[in-house]
């Protein structure tokens, strides 16, 4: 793979790289339409496709926040065009890596030694380059290590980064109002601790001593004395990425297996420790060789508050959601309606959230859930598609509900389409058995 020796990192140099992309993507729309006045039933797919790769490729010459935003999208295939899903769920841990030079001057600058210096042995092409940082092979004193690597630059470029894609983001997601505000200050919030090696070491050392006792987990070996701010060093685990397991795998029962793993382990990080890996996707889960589920990044940890947990909660009760006085409260709780909603619009959004919070909802009410074979994920793709073309909800403000909501519906739809990935049926309520604090 064609490697990367500079990262742009000034405001100036990062806007102007946007810059150059928006010229392709006009590009693309003059050529399109020109063909269209020839043609007047040219398809917009080769549209959508030019640009997300044009897209894609200007993104991933900058790293950092775009490209982590251009993952977090590809998770949300219902919110984008399929061509845009597609291309962007590259960031997800396949993107051209650092040059090794660069990786040597970024290696010194940070831990004042080059990786030869501190390992017997260190890779220098990189096993897996992502969106923040990218991991190389090495081995000290006849241990396997996995060596993450911050990319120069991205840590303070997150503002401007986010500030260049907000206009993006309002039109994509029908934000209006100062609202929208704390919707970008959450997701500014959650890079910046992404960015912060010395504290996803604190909180990776946290949820491996919480969670290991739960069965069929595996979580690296981490050393402090070899990591630092930019740079986080952890025991080497051999395996696969569950999307490559999904693609060969043709045991149902080690599909189940592993899927109830996940799911425990998530129900466990919500209901007990009230904090929860909010970054579900196939980069940062391997199958290993004895079948065991090993969990690789806790980078991005979304803390639940008991005034939101709660509400949010109460919302997967079956009895709740068809009671409209309870309903209707505990969206008021989490701010997905307001008391001084207009009634047109009250009811709008009350009979909105209800559909989708219905079928958000299906997986607990029953004790066992196909996530494979129950049409489950077709069905939210085909609901969000609905409202995205809504041309009454464009009438209306979307900034609805608590900011909380933004990383936990993420980490829900990112476990639902890992598990619809892997072809998982899970016992829903099988983690109550593991809870300390029943």
């Amino acid at each position: 793979m064609k490697t990367i020796d500079k990262i742009p990192s000034s405001k100036i140099g990062r806007a102007t790289n946007i810059i150059k992309t928006g010229v392709k993507v006009g590009g693309n729309y003059i050529s399109h339409y020109g063909k269209k006045l020839v043609n007047s039933k040219q398809s917009r797919t080769s549209l959508d496709e030019n640009n997300a790769k044009d897209i894609y490729e200007g993104i991933t010459k900058m790293k950092g926040s775009v490209l982590k935003v251009a993952q977090m999208l590809s998770m949300e295939k219902n919110l984008i065009p399929q061509a845009y899903a597609n291309e962007f769920a590259q960031a997800q841990f396949s993107v051209p890596p650092l040059s090794a030079p660069l990786v040597n001057k970024t290696f010194r600058k940070y831990f004042g030694k080059s990786p030869n210096d501190v390992f017997d042995r260190f890779d220098k092409d990189s096993i897996r380059a992502a969106s923040m940082g990218q991991v190389h092979k090495a081995s000290l004193n006849n241990t396997e290590l996995a060596v993450k690597i911050q990319y120069p630059g991205v840590a303070e470029s997150i503002s401007s980064d986010l500030a260049l894609v907000k206009p993006f983001a309002v039109k994509l997601f029908n934000l209006k109002g100062k609202d929208s505000e704390k919707f970008f200050q959450e997701v500014e919030s959650k890079l910046i601790e992404e960015t912060d090696y010395e504290q996803e070491l604190k909180q990776s050392l946290f949820v491996k001593k919480s969670c290991s006792h739960l069965p069929h987990l595996v979580f690296p070996e981490y050393y402090s004395e070899l990591s630092g701010k930019k740079i986080l060093t952890m025991s080497w685990i051999n395996g696969v990425h569950l999307s490559e397991f999904a693609e060969s795998n043709k045991n149902q029962h080690l599909s189940n297996k592993i899927g109830q793993v996940l799911w425990d382990f998530y129900m466990y990080q919500m209901h007990e420790l009230k904090q929860v890996q909010a970054d579900p996707h196939p980069g940062n889960f391997l199958l290993t060789d004895d079948n065991q589920l090993g969990v690789i990044d806790f980078g991005c940890i979304k803390e639940i508050t008991d005034d939101f947990y709660t509400p949010y909660f109460h919302l997967t009760d079956h009895e709740i959601l068809n009671d409209p006085v309870k309903f209707h409260k505990l969206l008021l709780k989490l701010e997905i309606l307001h008391e001084n909603d207009p009634s047109k619009e009250l009811t709008f959004f009350t009979e909105m959230f209800h559909e989708m919070l219905t079928l958000f909802s299906l997986p607990f009410q029953s004790e066992k859930f196909d996530f494979g074979q129950s049409g489950f994920l077709n069905d939210l793709a085909e609901l969000g598609n609905k409202y995205s073309q809504s041309s009454e909800l464009r009438k209306y403000n979307g900034n609805r509900g608590s900011k909380h909501l933004l990383y936990m519906n993420r980490t829900f739809f990112g476990l639902y389409s890992l598990l619809n990935q892997i072809n998982a049926e899970v016992s829903i309520n099988s983690y109550k058995k593991l809870l300390i604090n029943k």
